[in-house]
């Protein structure tokens, strides 16, 4: 935008009342040491709102807003015109109508982009304002799955077609078009919130799937062709051995992706057509969530202090894979890190880098199990322990004898729900008064997808739903769900909380675990105590509008 615009702009905006001169100029001041642009300046400093630049540009100039999580952008439409101009000005379009194009701005007062835009697609254009993270966002989404799918076109180009049977050894993996199509598909799962990528050859193709809040859907197919290349490729930059193909092997590769500290966990799997890649995406900027962003609600967040605030004990979290407990166990040790604890811990693998913690990576080829690690870490006068799960009997022993004599041991464990744990721990061989007197509480726990907040609606629920939240049938209920945007993909959720039940050990449990008391004993015992069960914690968020019965269901049982 031009000086005489941009001066334009903040005239406008003073005159609307939304601004005031001493703010202006203020404002323009910092612009000339800067050179940044003077709305980008203005919201940065609070001088407006993005709501209050809407209603001026509107009012004044009749400029429309767009909101570009509630509008699917259409991909061919948005491709009219090259990524990087796309980039340059941050701009994005967003449809073509009676001939003319619909293109949301971040800036809808400069008349450069304009122009460059309407050079390019030769008809009118219609500015829209639109917030610079929605535009780069949608910039991303459109882009980097063309970007890959045009460099496997161009590599296979290049290779001028790969005869059957050729050797990896053949392939050129330094390509550019093969490292622009790695650096895209890992950059389009890191933008897109993957928390796996997966790379699967297939009899005619190859598919690229990604997982996001749970599930898997397919971001990328094309020709098998390049799958060589590609495996090739991610291998080397993971370390691994690119001329064995025979077993699986496991890497890790470190990059930076929109200027975040991205952590890749590499394994590779023969298959049938070819070596499938996993890789798992740890983005070490968001990966440590405070307890009060876990999920927990107000009952459990008090039993969840009260566990962490034990000077001795086991603390164990429990649930199947993928369902947040490692999340769980940082938000924990965020919580008891000071510098009066000297805090160890022992994980497979380190996920996050946590200041002021002693972490040790078990390497079982060298002997470091769980097991040894624990018998080494107590000789190091540790306050805090913190296993990254027990998987046999005798870490399992170790771990409640440590609790015994005054540490607190913090680990995770795979059981269905809380008071299952006791039962897994004396499956294990651990003495049930061992267990009695070491155990202080367990924290099973689950993953539900959220309602999308941009296309959250409400609806009338019917018999089926009602009688299986067990609400009164005759009373009207309000329940939430997504229709699907382009924010969440049109899938209706977006981002995921947990759901809890968090089983406290008192002296009734004691007397149950000594006299090798069922399961359900010990349930019956925690609900009477207060704990809220993992169905229950589900269906309150279902009442509250925070995800949706399909999701309750996905992943509980019901009672």
């Amino acid at each position: 935008m031009k000086t005489n615009q941009r001066k334009r702009l903040g005239e406008i905006l003073v005159a609307a009342g939304a601004l005031t001169e001493e703010q202006l100029n203020e404002a323009l001041a910092r612009q000339r040491t800067t050179g940044q642009r003077l709305g980008e300046i203005l919201l940065e400093d609070g001088y407006i709102t993005q709501q209050d630049l809407t209603r001026v540009l509107e009012e004044q100039l009749g400029i429309e807003s767009i909101n570009l999580k509630q509008t699917a952008v259409d991909p061919k439409t948005a491709r009219l015109i090259p990524e990087n101009l796309a980039r340059r000005h941050v701009v994005i379009p967003v449809q073509v109508a009676q001939g003319r194009l619909h293109l949301a701005m971040r800036d809808p007062l400069d008349q450069v982009a304009i122009q460059d835009v309407r050079l390019l697609v030769q008809m009118p254009v219609i500015p829209l304002l639109a917030t610079r993270e929605d535009i780069v966002a949608s910039i991303d989404r459109v882009f980097s799955q063309a970007s890959a799918a045009r460099a496997a076109s161009d590599f296979i180009q290049a290779q001028g077609g790969v005869p059957e049977g050729l050797d990896d050894a053949g392939l050129d993996i330094n390509a550019a078009p093969i490292v622009r199509m790695v650096n895209s598909i890992v950059e389009n799962a890191v933008r897109s919130g993957a928390s796996d990528v997966h790379i699967e050859p297939e009899q005619d193709r190859m598919r690229v799937r990604i997982r996001v809040d749970g599930v898997l859907r397919e971001s990328l197919a094309t020709g098998v062709k390049v799958h060589g290349a590609v495996t090739s490729r991610v291998k080397v930059m993971a370390g691994l051995n690119i001329s064995e193909r025979r077993v699986p092997q496991d890497g890790r590769i470190m990059i930076q992706v929109d200027h975040r500290d991205i952590d890749l966990r590499v394994s590779t799997m023969p298959t049938t057509y070819g070596e499938k890649i996993v890789m798992r995406i740890l983005d070490r900027a968001g990966f440590l969530v405070e307890k009060e962003n876990l999920g927990l609600g107000s009952g459990d967040i008090d039993r969840f202090n009260r566990l962490v605030g034990k000077p001795y004990g086991i603390i164990l979290v429990t649930g199947p894979t993928g369902s947040g407990k490692t999340t769980t166990l940082y938000a924990m040790l965020a919580e008891l890190n000071d510098d009066e604890k000297n805090i160890i811990t022992l994980e497979d693998p380190v996920e996050l880098d946590m200041r002021g913690i002693n972490q040790t990576q078990i390497n079982i080829r060298a002997g470091l199990t769980f097991a040894a690690g624990l018998r080494a870490i107590l000789r190091q006068d540790p306050d805090i322990v913190m296993v990254g799960e027990i998987r046999d009997s005798e870490t399992a022993e170790i771990a409640a004898r440590a609790a015994l004599t005054g540490h607190l041991v913090l680990s995770t464990l795979h059981t269905n729900d809380a008071p299952g744990a006791v039962a897994r721990l004396v499956d294990m061989g651990v003495e049930p008064f061992l267990l009695s007197s070491s155990l202080v509480g367990v924290v099973a726990q689950r993953l539900v997808r959220k309602i999308c907040p941009e296309c959250r609606e409400r609806y009338e629920a019917g018999e089926r739903e009602k009688n299986i939240l067990r609400c009164v049938p005759e009373k009207p209920l309000l329940l939430a769900r997504g229709r699907g945007c382009d924010y969440c993909h049109q899938t209706g959720y977006r981002g995921r909380t947990g759901i809890f039940e968090i089983m406290e050990v008192d002296k009734e449990h004691r007397l149950l675990i000594d006299k090798k008391a069922s399961a359900e004993e010990l349930r019956d015992v925690a609900v009477k105590h207060g704990m809220v069960p993992l169905w229950e914690d589900a269906r309150r968020k279902v009442l509250d509008g925070i995800t949706t019965l399909e999701e309750m269901l996905r992943v509980t049982y019901t009672t």
